[in-house]
């Protein structure tokens, strides 16, 4: 086991022992029924580093050594290194090989009386929502043109720019939403932001008046909500059922309102998706009043199961729709760029409410998004991650069905990157404010996404994002103190 000496010079770190000496124990880890040979691998590894097995900076064996140690296939042992070194559990040096990393990720609360793991950077807990993975290869690309934009740096970065931001991405993103939502626009109709709630805020002060009525959905975003109601404008919550906003409830509730805001694709926090019929409804609604639908699409890219409907702002093509999206899930939420597309008949109105609040967006990381998109680099990366966050979405859902012994209902959502766990709605909410205190988790109540309706017991909890290994543990922990609530509390008809 010994490396083969090469012409290079030799790595400061220590070789690798030539005796076998990395005891994978498949059994005394968190393994995933049913799961694949590299998924099992990296979960048995993941245990070992974060149990102290191995040691931050040890070298791990050489791919073909550990396949002939194990027994795995050595594409399986390829795979499950890749992913460690996503996850932040390893790192790769060329020439010299793959090395426990010195600093490891958090994985759930610290066992009492033992030495906190050193966190890489300020990690959120498992659940937390609005955490992504960026794939190890689109790190290097964005780096690239990240550099590559430096070099070449230019007089636009010199003076003011054009509100909308540079043109170079707008024409990009236009091509990207063409392909991947079927909504076609001019450039001259795009508008970057530093993210949705941003781009809500813009649009709004441009489209309403003071004290306007604005439909939202009930459970809904409760950041737009706020938002909605920060700016001075009245949010009607709408409720929602299993096809999406209820628009009839809406005419009923504010038949003057000036704006709805939606989000169709998958529906936040249920996940519910949009029916055609409702869509048609909702654009019915808009034409005849004279409104306009601000539709957030801000996960759409990560459909899991069958091809999606086709956007609202696609359907209506972009009369009364503006279409809201954001790189902060499909690359990284620290990008601070999102982008909105607007109506021709607005797109004067929207940019000068642009220049009255901050004038133009940044430009220095426009060049390099463009070049993620024109590469190929940005729909490489998305291949790759939504196949990590849909194993994150299976895993989790079945560790939560099963050790929850039916206590939580966990219907599997077929796009997004966060899903719903329920309670029988017969349950206090109280059991499951109790079950998440006690469990440490992350995440949100789903009463808390609620502002008029009846809210349910359960929990919203992302998984994109997270390790495996972490989401295993920690959905064991908030079943088991679910259970243990709802035993201690019971069941009751009175709602917090």
């Amino acid at each position: 086991m010994q490396k083969i000496p090469t012409n290079s010079p030799a790595p400061a770190k220590p070789p690798f022992p030539s005796k076998p000496e990395l005891p994978l124990d498949l059994t005394g880890a968190h393994i995933t029924p049913g799961a694949s040979a590299a998924h099992r691998l990296y979960q048995a590894l993941c245990e070992m580093i974060v149990s102290g097995l191995v040691k931050p900076g040890e070298p791990l064996p050489p791919s073909r050594t550990l396949a002939r140690q194990t027994g795995f296939r050595r594409n399986a042992v390829v795979a499950a290194y890749e992913r460690l070194i996503a996850d932040g559990f390893a790192d790769a040096t060329v020439g010299s090989g793959t090395f426990v990393a010195t600093r490891i990720p958090a994985r759930g609360a610290a066992e009492p009386n033992k030495p906190k793991v050193v966190v890489e950077t300020p990690r959120q807990g498992a659940f937390a929502l609005g955490c992504t993975h960026i794939d190890e290869r689109a790190v290097q690309r964005f780096r690239a043109f990240v550099g590559r934009r430096m070099r070449a740096f230019g007089s636009e970065h010199l003076h003011y720019g054009d509100p909308r931001g540079s043109r170079e991405l707008r024409v990009a993103i236009a091509d990207h939403l063409l392909s991947a939502r079927g909504l076609r626009c001019d450039p001259d109709q795009i508008m970057l932001t530093s993210g949705t709630l941003h781009a809500l805020r813009i649009v709004l002060s441009a489209i309403l008046k003071s004290n306007d009525q604005v439909w939202c959905e009930d459970p809904g975003y409760p950041a737009a909500r706020k938002t909605v109601a920060h700016c001075g404008y009245r949010a009607v919550p709408i409720p929602v059922d299993e096809y999406g906003m209820r628009v009839a409830k809406g005419r009923i509730a504010a038949p003057s309102a000036r704006a709805a805001y939606v989000t169709p694709s998958h529906q936040f926090p249920l996940g519910v998706q949009m029916s055609m019929p409702r869509r048609l409804e909702l654009l019915d609604w808009a034409r005849q009043v004279g409104a306009f639908v601000l539709e957030d699409d801000y996960d759409s890219e990560f459909r899991y199961d069958g091809a999606p409907l086709m956007s609202l702002a696609g359907i209506d093509r972009l009369q009364r729709v503006i279409y809201l999206g954001t790189f902060a899930k499909t690359l990284f939420p620290g990008l601070r760029i999102g982008y909105c597309a607007l109506p021709e008949r607005l797109i004067a109105d929207v940019t000068a409410a642009r220049a009255a609040l901050d004038r133009f967006p940044g430009t220095l990381m426009e060049g390099a998004v463009a070049d993620m998109l024109n590469s190929g680099a940005f729909a490489a990366n998305l291949k790759r991650v939504r196949k990590l966050y849909r194993e994150a979405r299976d895993v989790l859902a079945e560790t939560l069905e099963v050790a929850s012994d039916g206590a939580l209902s966990v219907p599997v959502p077929s796009q997004g990157l966060h899903l719903v766990a329920r309670f029988d709605p017969s349950v206090d909410l109280s059991v499951a404010a109790h079950a998440k205190h006690a469990a440490g988790a992350e995440g949100w109540l789903l009463a808390d996404t609620y502002s008029r309706g009846r809210p349910l017991p359960g929990f919203v909890l992302g998984f994109s994002g997270h390790p495996v290994p972490q989401l295993v543990a920690s959905a064991e922990r908030l079943a088991r103190e679910s259970r243990a609530a709802l035993g201690a509390r019971g069941r009751s008809t009175r709602r917090a």
